[in-house]
Protein backbone atom coordinates (compact mmCIF):
# COMPACT_ATOMS: atom_id res chain seq x y z
CA UNK A 1 0.00 0.00 0.00
CA UNK A 2 3.02 2.24 0.81
CA UNK A 3 4.05 1.48 -3.03
CA UNK A 4 0.57 3.06 -4.33
CA UNK A 5 0.73 6.13 -2.27
CA UNK A 6 4.77 6.82 -3.30
CA UNK A 7 3.79 6.26 -7.26
CA UNK A 8 0.12 8.56 -6.93
CA UNK A 9 2.19 11.38 -4.94
CA UNK A 10 5.05 11.21 -6.73
CA UNK A 11 2.84 11.56 -10.07
CA UNK A 12 1.50 14.64 -8.86
CA UNK A 13 5.26 16.16 -8.49
CA UNK A 14 5.73 15.79 -4.34
CA UNK A 15 8.74 14.28 -2.83
CA UNK A 16 8.32 11.50 -1.69
CA UNK A 17 10.80 9.35 0.85
CA UNK A 18 10.88 5.78 1.99
CA UNK A 19 12.00 4.54 5.55
CA UNK A 20 12.33 0.78 5.57
CA UNK A 21 12.84 -1.05 8.29
CA UNK A 22 16.30 -1.26 7.86
CA UNK A 23 16.80 2.84 7.43
CA UNK A 24 16.08 4.05 10.86
CA UNK A 25 19.64 5.66 10.98
CA UNK A 26 18.29 8.00 8.48
CA UNK A 27 14.83 8.68 10.90
CA UNK A 28 15.71 12.13 11.69
CA UNK A 29 17.15 13.06 8.44
CA UNK A 30 13.60 11.26 6.80
CA UNK A 31 10.83 12.22 9.22
CA UNK A 32 12.04 15.68 10.67
CA UNK A 33 11.45 18.06 8.25
CA UNK A 34 8.09 15.93 6.16
CA UNK A 35 4.82 17.10 5.86
CA UNK A 36 3.02 14.02 6.19
CA UNK A 37 4.03 11.13 7.34
CA UNK A 38 1.96 7.82 6.32
CA UNK A 39 2.54 4.66 8.30
CA UNK A 40 2.17 1.38 6.03
CA UNK A 41 3.07 -1.91 7.97
CA UNK A 42 1.77 -4.92 9.15
CA UNK A 43 -0.61 -4.74 11.60
CA UNK A 44 1.00 -6.11 14.44
CA UNK A 45 4.07 -3.23 13.94
CA UNK A 46 1.82 -0.50 13.72
CA UNK A 47 1.91 0.83 17.07
CA UNK A 48 5.57 0.14 17.47
CA UNK A 49 6.43 1.77 14.42
CA UNK A 50 4.51 5.10 14.94
CA UNK A 51 5.50 5.14 18.44
CA UNK A 52 9.58 5.10 17.33
CA UNK A 53 8.55 7.51 14.11
CA UNK A 54 6.91 10.19 16.57
CA UNK A 55 10.12 10.87 18.46
CA UNK A 56 11.60 12.08 15.21
CA UNK A 57 8.42 14.38 13.91
CA UNK A 58 7.68 18.02 14.20
CA UNK A 59 5.03 19.53 15.99
CA UNK A 60 3.44 20.56 12.37
CA UNK A 61 3.82 17.27 10.76
CA UNK A 62 0.79 15.64 9.86
CA UNK A 63 0.60 11.86 10.74
CA UNK A 64 -1.71 8.80 9.73
CA UNK A 65 -1.46 5.52 8.93
CA UNK A 66 -3.41 2.96 6.52
CA UNK A 67 -3.79 0.06 9.16
CA UNK A 68 -7.41 -2.31 8.79
CA UNK A 69 -7.23 -1.71 12.41
CA UNK A 70 -8.52 1.87 13.67
CA UNK A 71 -8.97 2.12 17.16
CA UNK A 72 -5.17 1.01 18.42
CA UNK A 73 -3.35 2.77 15.51
CA UNK A 74 -5.53 6.39 16.08
CA UNK A 75 -5.05 6.06 19.92
CA UNK A 76 -0.79 5.56 19.41
CA UNK A 77 -0.74 8.62 17.13
CA UNK A 78 -3.08 10.91 19.63
CA UNK A 79 -0.57 9.46 22.41
CA UNK A 80 2.61 9.71 20.60
CA UNK A 81 2.30 12.90 18.80
CA UNK A 82 1.63 16.67 19.21
CA UNK A 83 0.58 17.20 16.13
CA UNK A 84 -2.09 16.58 13.11
CA UNK A 85 -2.95 13.41 13.24
CA UNK A 86 -5.53 10.98 11.11
CA UNK A 87 -6.69 7.42 10.41
CA UNK A 88 -6.86 6.25 6.66
CA UNK A 89 -8.14 3.02 5.48
CA UNK A 90 -7.83 2.36 1.98
CA UNK A 91 -11.13 -0.07 1.22
CA UNK A 92 -9.09 -2.07 -1.61
CA UNK A 93 -5.68 -3.98 -2.30
CA UNK A 94 -2.45 -2.13 -3.29
CA UNK A 95 -2.52 -4.16 -6.72
CA UNK A 96 -4.87 -1.10 -8.08
CA UNK A 97 -3.59 1.45 -10.32
CA UNK A 98 -5.10 4.73 -9.61
CA UNK A 99 -7.84 5.64 -6.43
CA UNK A 100 -10.33 6.26 -9.20
CA UNK A 101 -13.69 4.68 -7.65
CA UNK A 102 -12.06 3.80 -4.70
CA UNK A 103 -13.16 4.17 -1.52
CA UNK A 104 -10.92 5.50 1.74
CA UNK A 105 -12.33 5.29 4.96
CA UNK A 106 -11.16 8.55 7.22
CA UNK A 107 -11.18 8.08 11.18
CA UNK A 108 -10.18 12.33 12.17
CA UNK A 109 -7.69 12.91 14.98
CA UNK A 110 -6.79 16.17 15.42
CA UNK A 111 -6.19 19.31 13.50
CA UNK A 112 -8.30 18.03 10.25
CA UNK A 113 -7.16 20.50 8.31
CA UNK A 114 -3.82 19.85 8.04
CA UNK A 115 -4.95 16.95 5.75
CA UNK A 116 -7.55 18.72 3.45
CA UNK A 117 -4.61 18.70 0.70
CA UNK A 118 -4.38 15.19 0.84
CA UNK A 119 -8.02 14.55 1.04
CA UNK A 120 -8.68 16.70 -1.86
CA UNK A 121 -5.70 15.28 -3.67
CA UNK A 122 -7.82 11.76 -3.37
CA UNK A 123 -11.27 13.11 -4.46
CA UNK A 124 -9.29 14.55 -7.08
CA UNK A 125 -8.35 11.24 -8.59
CA UNK A 126 -11.72 9.86 -8.35
CA UNK A 127 -11.86 8.05 -4.75
CA UNK A 128 -14.47 8.32 -2.50
CA UNK A 129 -14.21 9.47 1.69
CA UNK A 130 -16.67 7.72 4.38
CA UNK A 131 -15.89 9.80 7.66
CA UNK A 132 -15.73 7.60 10.71
CA UNK A 133 -14.98 7.18 14.19
CA UNK A 134 -12.55 4.35 14.94
CA UNK A 135 -15.00 2.76 16.93
CA UNK A 136 -16.92 2.39 13.87
CA UNK A 137 -14.65 1.64 11.87
CA UNK A 138 -13.19 -1.63 13.60
CA UNK A 139 -17.12 -2.71 14.50
CA UNK A 140 -18.03 -3.10 10.75
CA UNK A 141 -14.84 -4.07 9.58
CA UNK A 142 -15.28 -7.08 11.78
CA UNK A 143 -17.49 -8.59 9.19
CA UNK A 144 -16.64 -6.12 6.28
CA UNK A 145 -13.23 -7.94 6.00
CA UNK A 146 -11.87 -10.58 8.88
CA UNK A 147 -15.54 -12.90 8.26
CA UNK A 148 -15.60 -12.22 4.35
CA UNK A 149 -11.77 -12.90 4.64
CA UNK A 150 -12.37 -16.24 6.16
CA UNK A 151 -15.63 -17.21 3.64
CA UNK A 152 -13.52 -16.90 1.03
CA UNK A 153 -10.60 -18.26 2.34
CA UNK A 154 -12.85 -21.58 3.23
CA UNK A 155 -14.51 -21.90 -0.33
CA UNK A 156 -11.07 -21.33 -2.14
CA UNK A 157 -9.83 -24.35 -0.01
CA UNK A 158 -12.97 -26.08 -0.39
CA UNK A 159 -13.25 -25.52 -4.68
CA UNK A 160 -9.23 -26.50 -4.75
CA UNK A 161 -9.80 -29.78 -2.27
CA UNK A 162 -13.04 -31.16 -4.30
CA UNK A 163 -10.23 -30.40 -7.46
CA UNK A 164 -13.06 -28.68 -9.47
CA UNK A 165 -12.71 -27.66 -12.77
CA UNK A 166 -12.55 -24.43 -12.40
CA UNK A 167 -12.55 -22.85 -15.83
CA UNK A 168 -15.64 -25.77 -16.92
CA UNK A 169 -17.55 -24.02 -14.17
CA UNK A 170 -17.17 -20.69 -15.04
CA UNK A 171 -18.15 -21.61 -18.69
CA UNK A 172 -21.49 -23.27 -17.15
CA UNK A 173 -21.80 -20.38 -14.29
CA UNK A 174 -24.24 -17.21 -13.23
CA UNK A 175 -23.09 -13.63 -12.90
CA UNK A 176 -23.41 -14.09 -9.29
CA UNK A 177 -20.99 -17.01 -9.19
CA UNK A 178 -18.21 -15.97 -11.16
CA UNK A 179 -18.61 -12.43 -9.23
CA UNK A 180 -17.48 -14.82 -6.60
CA UNK A 181 -14.59 -16.62 -7.62
CA UNK A 182 -13.14 -13.22 -8.88
CA UNK A 183 -13.60 -12.04 -5.26
CA UNK A 184 -11.82 -15.41 -4.13
CA UNK A 185 -8.84 -15.10 -7.13
CA UNK A 186 -8.11 -11.76 -5.47
CA UNK A 187 -8.07 -12.52 -2.22
CA UNK A 188 -5.55 -15.52 -3.46
CA UNK A 189 -3.55 -12.98 -5.14
CA UNK A 190 -2.86 -10.96 -1.76
CA UNK A 191 -0.13 -11.69 0.90
CA UNK A 192 -0.76 -14.63 2.82
CA UNK A 193 0.27 -13.32 6.25
CA UNK A 194 -1.24 -9.90 5.30
CA UNK A 195 -4.58 -12.34 5.20
CA UNK A 196 -4.23 -13.99 7.69
CA UNK A 197 -3.87 -10.88 10.29
CA UNK A 198 -6.53 -8.97 9.14
CA UNK A 199 -8.45 -12.54 10.31
CA UNK A 200 -6.79 -12.77 13.74
CA UNK A 201 -6.37 -9.20 14.36
CA UNK A 202 -8.33 -8.25 16.97
CA UNK A 203 -10.32 -11.20 19.78
CA UNK A 204 -13.91 -9.73 18.25
CA UNK A 205 -12.95 -10.78 14.68
CA UNK A 206 -11.51 -14.39 15.79
CA UNK A 207 -15.04 -14.38 18.08
CA UNK A 208 -17.29 -13.50 15.02
CA UNK A 209 -15.51 -16.16 12.71
CA UNK A 210 -15.73 -18.92 15.34
CA UNK A 211 -19.73 -17.96 15.51
CA UNK A 212 -20.24 -17.87 11.39
CA UNK A 213 -18.47 -21.44 11.92
CA UNK A 214 -20.77 -22.69 14.40
CA UNK A 215 -23.91 -21.19 12.04
CA UNK A 216 -22.96 -23.14 9.10
CA UNK A 217 -22.56 -26.48 10.98
CA UNK A 218 -25.61 -26.06 12.29
CA UNK A 219 -27.34 -25.55 8.90
CA UNK A 220 -25.03 -28.20 7.42
CA UNK A 221 -26.53 -30.77 10.49
CA UNK A 222 -30.10 -29.53 8.99
CA UNK A 223 -28.67 -30.36 5.41
CA UNK A 224 -27.16 -34.06 6.63
CA UNK A 225 -30.28 -34.67 8.03
CA UNK A 226 -32.59 -33.61 5.04
CA UNK A 227 -34.60 -31.21 7.33
CA UNK A 228 -36.16 -29.28 4.35
CA UNK A 229 -38.51 -27.92 7.29
CA UNK A 230 -36.25 -26.82 9.68
CA UNK A 231 -33.74 -25.10 6.87
CA UNK A 232 -37.52 -23.53 5.15
CA UNK A 233 -37.96 -21.70 9.02
CA UNK A 234 -34.22 -21.13 9.07
CA UNK A 235 -33.99 -18.78 5.64
CA UNK A 236 -37.71 -17.14 6.09
CA UNK A 237 -36.82 -15.82 9.72
CA UNK A 238 -34.03 -13.50 8.04
CA UNK A 239 -35.53 -12.20 5.31
CA UNK A 240 -37.37 -9.62 6.82
CA UNK A 241 -33.92 -8.62 7.91
CA UNK A 242 -32.32 -7.90 4.26
CA UNK A 243 -36.16 -6.44 3.21
CA UNK A 244 -35.78 -3.78 5.69
CA UNK A 245 -32.37 -3.39 5.56
CA UNK A 246 -32.73 -2.56 1.40
CA UNK A 247 -35.70 -0.52 1.87
CA UNK A 248 -33.68 1.47 4.07
CA UNK A 249 -30.70 1.51 1.47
Amino acid sequence: MGKLFKEQFSAVGHHVSVLEHEDWGYAQQLLNSAELVIVSVPIEYTVDVIKRAAKYLAPTTALCDVTSIKIQSTQAMLEYHSGPVMGLHPMFGPNIKSFLGQKFVICPGRNDEAFLWLLDLIKGHGGELIVCTPEEHDRMMVIIQAVQHFCRLSFGIFLAETRINLEQSLLLSTPSYRQQIESIKRLFSQNSHLCVDIMLATEERCEAINSLANTYSRLARLVKMKDRDALIQEFESIQGFFEEKTRLL
